[in-house]
């Protein structure tokens, strides 16, 4: 599937040593305790929140806009406690995307609108659908997809699901996402 340019412009995004591009117009709450391994993408409007918690995400990551990012909690009987969140290599999550997640593995397509409960857990190579709402602590296995009907469907080598080859789709989209996400060369 080949991705047209999308351009922005010099002054809306900067541009780190590692190569990440980050939207000015994003919310980094607590910036010292959010990780960007490089070459990721966080678009415009997304909020990602470590102030509560460490957030690590792999290389090749897109957070499209609106999306929110925000470590997952457990409540104690004396308050409740903020936990770490893991984001893998090669992990799109889609606009207007909470996620709330422990960890996500590496490989990973997380739909428009959707939620992602506390705690849940996405193993590696997994999808999940537009608009699909994870109860809290849910465990979604490599290579299954998580319908907006709330079902988890696949298997590894059931191609309805999630192809077969879903590691290398992902590499090569999230690559072409980043490579066509330039900046605008009429602006300067």
């Amino acid at each position: 599937m080949e991705i047209a340019d999308t351009y922005y412009s010099k002054d809306e995004y900067v541009e780190t040593a590692s190569g990440n591009k980050v939207s000015r117009q994003t919310v980094l709450c607590g910036s010292q305790n959010i990780v960007l391994n490089g070459k990721v993408v966080v678009q415009t409007g997304a909020i990602i929140r470590g102030d509560l918690a460490n957030v690590r995400t792999g290389r090749y990551c897109v957070i499209s806009k609106n999306a929110v990012i925000r470590p997952p909690y457990k409540q104690f009987s004396k308050g409740i406690a903020f936990f770490p969140m893991h984001i893998g290599d090669h992990v799109f999550i889609g606009e207007g995307a909470v996620v709330s997640a422990s960890s996500i593995g590496s490989f990973v397509y997380i739909g428009k609108n959707a939620i992602i409960g506390r705690r849940c857990a996405l193993k590696d190579c997994c999808i999940i659908e537009d608009g699909a709402v994870l109860p809290p602590e849910t465990t979604v296995a490599s290579y299954m997809r998580y319908t907006a009907k709330g079902t988890i469907e696949g298997g590894q080598g059931n191609p309805n699901f999630v192809p077969a080859a879903m590691q290398d789709q992902m590499v090569e989209y999230t690559k072409s996402f980043y490579e066509h996400f330039l900046r605008n060369p009429q602006a300067g």
